[in-house]
């Protein structure tokens, strides 16, 4: 919204500059996105001109030579291109040293060869419209040398502001002035539309219907303007709708535009000559047909938009645009001008399905009030009458008629003290309350407050008349205050609290979190050679590289390891946690498992001169933090082997966690690895958040004084055996005296263990609670490990030789 500050003071003058003004506006909650200056600069050198002699160029048959009086004590030569330029004219000038609209500096120049000391000024010379076929003509009596700001509107500083959308009584310049006046105390002028010419009763000349109902189109009025003369509008209308940011067109489009840009209601024009049957009809589109319309697109529409039709069909879609078949042309002599309210979210639907977004829609899908219409009504016939010498019929289409009136809301003292932190007297209240067009009468405990009707959508509770009152009494001097203790308090579900300690236990392990997208693209789920059809495509993707949602935290792990390689980092420690997003069946919305993964790349720790090339991260580096990670929950997990597609064969597994598949481990493969610009090993885990058991209590025991008995045990199984298995037949046979047990060496030798054959080395750890264990208790121990070792995996215990 842009609020050009020469229009702000016709109706409230703080007396402020500009960005004091914005500065006060934003403390009461109307958010001022920037300042800007409209027109020209350096206004000294801006002065009104007569032309006292005019002669053809010499050599341009286009250019005139022409003398003007500027105020000075010699006439100033000036060479000018307009064709409409005459001696005796009173004109607008712009000396050198002037700054144009678009920041140039006029200089003395020559142009073929005679000098001209300045320019004759058309319209969009100096931003007051947008006409470039002659000069402005002045009238007459003005004094040369004058300055041209006390004639013309040639410059004004413009806020542009941040409408919040709840808040359409502000995309109005009245709106905005009321609410300067509530923030400075500055006179309010009356509203604009409290000269009405028209009158009400029924009008005669055209038919309004509403098969649409009230629910769409609450009210919907018209009046009828007859012997209406098309033409420009006055340089004041055109200088401020070019402020304001909208093109001047003709006088009465630009009366739209300005009824519009004033109170905040849009308005249509119709010709009334080219309204089938002089009736328009409100009703509910049908499916699949057409309405062309003031761009001149032709527009498909569907069954839940609204469409204002005559006798030979559509002629503009409600709340968006109107129609070309009946738009306003040269022509031109009755004009049936509609001022209407729409369904809001149905107006927001129908903008964002046709693409199509105007200065109207933007107003209406904020829900204006019905009695808007007569305040546009009121100050278009002021405009069409005095500029377009029209006739207004009596009477007034009125079809719907107001709104119900806003209900009365009690503001109670104690409760406005207990909300803002302080007290605010009861008068200062009334006195903020007033100034915003709230109506106060004294109750038992406060105040009773009855909302205006263009804040009936905004203001239904106590809570929002207690926040009118803060913002303009200054947010700022509210005290920092606690909030009243009360004895409801808000917990973690114990799902929340494993994911709050998972993520806790990859910080401790050093890892630093990360927050990647939750976009992925087809191509990445082709590199990871992941099952296309369980991705979720979407229907309005960002860009083609994130149309689909995430099936894995992969993809987010190694787009920030691939940026943090091309910015030098070469040891990565990264994890992240959050939701992927699983197809399921058709009419079914996709599943949501919360996941962790973990990314490990680069050297272990940083090198020294003891130690200057150190381990890289491995399979086994990252399954030290996984195992950490579930350590730390007293969950119990195992690994087996893994067949991931995107995963080196023979350094993946599958995280196994009380008998659920839980999520897989690994290094990446390299030509994936590749892909993503990680020459080196990249180590990962992902793991399903979901299917993890909610961990028990801890359960202390006491420490023991007894001695472990430490024992190394060479164990010859097949090849193929994960020594994961191995050691979980130890840990069950060895039970309860077996305390610990560790794979501390791998050894290979076909010719004395066999083919297919290897030998783990395995440190075993025994303790009791109760007594110190002998060789005996150790060896019985042994036994049972070596039958069970034998049973379950075709293994053998090797002897020492």
């Amino acid at each position: 919204m842009r609020v050009p500050l020469e229009w702000l003071g016709e109706y409230c003058d703080p007396q402020l500059d500009a960005h004091e003004l914005a500065e006060r506006l934003a403390l009461t909650g109307t958010e001022v996105e920037r300042v800007e200056h409209h027109g020209v600069q350096a206004l000294e050198y801006f002065v009104v001109g007569h032309v006292l002699e005019r002669r053809k160029h010499p050599d341009a048959d286009r250019l005139s030579v022409c003398m003007v009086d500027v105020g000075r004590s010699t006439p100033a030569q000036i060479v000018c291109g307009a064709p409409n330029v005459q001696a005796g004219q009173t004109v607008a000038v712009s000396r050198p040293g002037a700054i144009m609209p678009d920041g140039t500096r006029l200089q003395k120049a020559k142009l073929r060869g005679q000098t001209s000391d300045g320019m004759i000024l058309a319209e969009d010379e100096v931003g007051i419209g947008s006409d470039h076929g002659g000069i402005m003509v002045l009238p007459d009596g003005l004094t040369p040398g004058s300055p041209l700001q006390a004639v013309l509107p040639i410059a004004t500083d413009v806020l542009v502001l941040e409408i919040t959308p709840n808040r359409p009584d502000c995309l109005g310049i009245y709106g905005i002035a009321r609410e300067v006046h509530a923030a400075t105390g500055a006179p309010l002028q009356p509203p604009p539309w409290a000269t009405d010419p028209g009158t009400e009763g029924p009008a005669e000349g055209a038919e309004i219907l509403n098969e649409a109902g009230p629910d769409l189109c609450p009210r919907f009025t018209a009046r009828i303007y007859d012997d209406v003369k098309l033409g420009p509008s006055p340089i004041w209308l055109k200088a401020r709708l070019m402020a304001a940011g909208q093109r001047p067109i003709s006088n009465v489009v630009d009366i739209s535009n300005y009824v519009m840009l004033l109170t905040g209601q849009p308005t249509h024009a119709y010709d009334l000559t080219r309204v089938g049957g002089h009736r328009l009809t409100v009703r509910r589109a049908i499916a699949g047909e057409t309405a062309q319309t003031l761009d001149d697109q032709t527009r498909t529409l569907d069954g839940e938009m609204v469409v204002i039709d005559d006798d030979q069909g559509p002629t503009g879609i409600a709340g968006v645009m109107g129609g070309a078949r009946s738009e306003v042309a040269d022509d031109t002599e009755q004009i049936l001008f509609e001022a209407a309210t729409w369904n809001g979210p149905n107006v927001h639907r129908t903008s964002l399905k046709l693409g199509l977004r105007s200065e109207a829609s933007t107003r209406f899908e904020k829900q204006l009030q019905p009695e808007q219409t007569l305040w546009a009504q009121a100050v278009a016939s002021q405009l069409m009458i005095e500029l377009c010498g029209a006739r207004l019929r009596p009477g007034t289409i009125d079809v719907g008629g107001p709104g119900p009136q806003p209900p009365a809301i009690t503001l109670r003292q104690a409760r406005m003290t207990s909300l803002l932190g302080m007290e605010i007297s009861t008068e200062k209240a009334t006195e903020i309350l007033n100034a915003l067009d709230f109506e106060t009468a004294p109750a038992r405990d406060g105040l009773q407050v009855t909302p205006p009707v263009f804040r009936r959508a905004d203001i239904s509770r106590e809570p929002d008349v207690i926040e009118e009152v803060a913002r303009l009494y200054g947010l700022d001097r509210l005290p920092a205050t606690l909030p009243a203790r009360r004895s409801v308090y808000g917990t973690l579900t114990d799902r929340q609290r494993l994911i709050r300690t998972v993520g806790d236990a990859l910080i401790a392990q050093g890892l630093h979190e990360i927050v990647g997208w939750s976009f992925t693209g087809p191509h990445a789920t082709a590199t990871l050679r992941l099952p296309a059809d369980r991705a979720v495509t979407l229907a309005n993707p960002l860009s083609g590289d994130l149309g689909q949602l995430r099936t894995t935290l992969l993809t987010s792990l190694l787009d920030v390891a691939r940026r943090n390689r091309a910015h030098g980092a070469q040891s990565l420690r990264l994890f992240e946690m959050g939701a992927v997003y699983l197809r399921t069946s058709d009419g079914e919305l996709p599943r949501e498992p919360q996941h962790a993964g973990a990314l490990l790349r680069g050297p272990l720790r940083p090198p020294t001169w003891r130690d200057p090339s150190p381990d890289a991260a491995d399979f086994f580096a990252i399954k030290g933090v996984l195992g950490a990670l579930l350590d730390s929950l007293g969950i119990s997990w195992a690994l087996h082997p893994g067949t991931q597609s995107f995963l080196h064969p023979g350094r993946s597994a599958r995280i196994d966690v009380a008998g659920r598949q839980a999520g897989w481990l690994g290094e990446l493969h390299p030509t994936i690895a590749s892909e993503w610009e990680l020459p080196d090993k990249v180590a990962l885990f992902e793991l399903d958040l979901d299917v993890l058991p909610i961990p028990a209590t801890a359960v202390y025991t006491d420490l023991t004084s007894f001695p472990e008995v430490r024992e190394d045990l060479a164990v010859v199984v097949a090849e193929d055996t994960p020594a994961a298995q191995v050691l979980e037949t130890l840990e069950r046979a060895g039970a309860p005296l077996l305390e610990h047990a560790e794979v501390f060496d791998v050894y290979r030798d076909p010719e004395r263990l066999g083919e297919g054959r290897k030998s783990l080395a395995i440190r075993l750890a025994f303790r009791a609670a109760d007594r110190t264990l002998t060789d005996q208790d150790v060896a019985r121990q042994r036994q049972k490990i070596a039958a069970a070792l034998e049973e379950e995996l075709g293994g053998r215990v090797r002897d020492s030789r």
